[in-house]
């Protein structure tokens, strides 16, 4: 495939304005909804033959997103998409003022390995809702749900308007050369740094969903029970490779001993060994990730878990216990399935530790104390989170998904998303038969009482 020539050509095809008409938006997508619903079985064998993720898995947290999103967009993109009349103010009477939502034009969309699915494709048909072109360039980790999204779009899309482009290193830094209208990229980091300075070159506005150590709080009057449960499941979904997924625990020291007992339960639904991995838990997505997390876990910690399986990419749900911030663990994102717990006596003190690090992607807080979730909400800055939950704020569309500082930048998810990929064009629209004559020479002392008087 010639990278610049389809940048061109997507260029063309969106100056013909076919993509402004919201009517064929809508066709686009129903059919994306309706080529993902009949291959869905190739879909499920694909990423299963990736890292082992299940048919449920998939569904849950992968396609049933992507559906849900497409059917925000086919519902509300005709009123989004409508011009906005505000408040013109008398300095322009007798005008009228509006708002006109247009889309960007030519986007980029970087996907990450960990979702595969829906990481790429929910900004990609965000993208293509807003009126945009799209080049999707997945993550090549999982070979063969990349493959599979080419195939599928490739052949039943032109690629001047919506196309996937496979590869690693080369074929990015080919495409990030390249003048976009928008990046949206999702990743680490450090990648996220190389995204921006690429987009500076050209001016080109970025949306980064990124990272970071996402901090648990555990506070003595929380549902023990009813908080291991939930903080297990959002931890080790996708054995632990997800971004918003809770990396440490900081749990208050008198409850301590039944919050580890209870997490130990919860993780009793967990295979323990390789041999008997079950279809609801993953494998480590290449021996590279295996191998940077096998280093983390210093088996004088472990409290639960620990065994690893080098052939099979497979480390159970570990749990850390006696773990400090100094610690190595805690010095970067783990992204695994490794769950460090750290016990505290005193608020403050770790209020203020996980304020001197990075603004983290999420924070959870398990409590049913308001004036401390207040506290906790006020005094830490994240990208998004949950009171008594985890990870789930991300399954509802009518919240902003985004990072904040090293996390990330710029939000999507529904109308936010739309927001993301389109221009707000503002417009004053005024007659011809009125004009009055106080902001035109010769200027008088009456003049600036009046324009005193209308603009104060």
């Amino acid at each position: 495939m010639n990278i610049k020539e389809v940048h061109s050509k997507q260029h063309a095809f969106f100056n013909t304005n076919k993509t402004k008409d919201v009517n064929f938006r809508i066709a686009q997508l129903k059919k994306i909804k309706a080529l993902l619903k009949e291959n869905e079985a190739t879909l499920y064998k694909a990423i299963y033959e990736d890292f082992g993720k299940s048919e449920f898995e998939t569904y849950a947290s992968e396609l049933s997103l992507i559906y849900h999103e497409i059917n925000i967009f086919i519902k509300n993109i005709k009123t989004w998409s409508k011009r906005k009349r505000v408040k013109t103010g008398l300095a322009n009477f007798p005008a009228k003022s509006y708002i006109i939502p247009e889309p960007l034009g030519v986007t980029l969309v970087i996907g990450a390995w960990n979702y595969p699915y829906q990481i790429s494709l929910i900004p990609a048909i965000t993208a293509l809702a807003a009126g945009n072109t799209v080049i999707l360039k997945p993550s090549e980790l999982p070979s063969r749900t990349s493959n599979i999204m080419a195939k599928l779009i490739n052949t039943n899309f032109p690629n001047q308007y919506f196309c996937v482009v496979e590869g690693g290193v080369e074929e990015t830094t080919t495409l990030l050369d390249l003048k976009f209208d928008k990046i949206f990229f999702t990743g680490s980091t450090s990648v996220g740094k190389i995204i921006y300075k690429a987009a500076a070159k050209h001016l080109t506005p970025v949306t980064l969903e990124l990272g970071g150590k996402s901090p648990t709080f555990v506070l003595a009057d929380a549902d023990i029970k009813m908080t291991a449960k939930r903080m297990v499941w959002a931890k080790f979904l996708n054995a632990g490779q997800t971004c918003v997924a809770p990396d440490y625990v900081l749990v208050d020291k008198t409850i301590e001993a039944q919050f580890m007992d209870a997490l130990k339960t919860e993780l009793d639904n967990y295979p323990k060994t390789s041999n008997e991995q079950k279809e609801n838990y993953l494998k480590i997505i290449n021996t590279s990730h295996f191998d940077r997390l096998s280093k983390l876990i210093n088996h004088n910690n472990v409290c639960f878990g620990g065994i690893i399986d080098r052939e099979a990419r497979f480390i159970s749900p570990t749990v850390l216990k006696n773990i400090s911030f100094e610690d190595d663990i805690m010095k970067d994102e783990i992204f695994g399935p490794i769950l460090p717990v750290i016990a505290f006596t005193n608020l403050d003190d770790v209020v203020k530790k996980v304020k001197q690090r990075s603004k983290p992607l999420s924070c959870y807080i398990y409590s049913k104390n308001r004036k401390i979730i207040n506290k906790l909400l006020k005094e830490i800055s994240f990208g998004g989170g949950a009171i008594n939950d985890s990870i789930m704020h991300l399954s509802n569309s009518n919240l902003p998904f985004g990072g904040v500082g090293l996390s990330g930048m710029g939000t999507y998810h529904g109308k936010y998303g739309f927001e993301t990929f389109s221009h707000k064009k503002s417009i004053l629209d005024k007659p011809f038969w009125l004009e009055p004559n106080i902001k035109y020479a010769p200027y008088t002392k009456n003049k600036l009482k009046l324009i005193k008087w209308f603009l104060e």
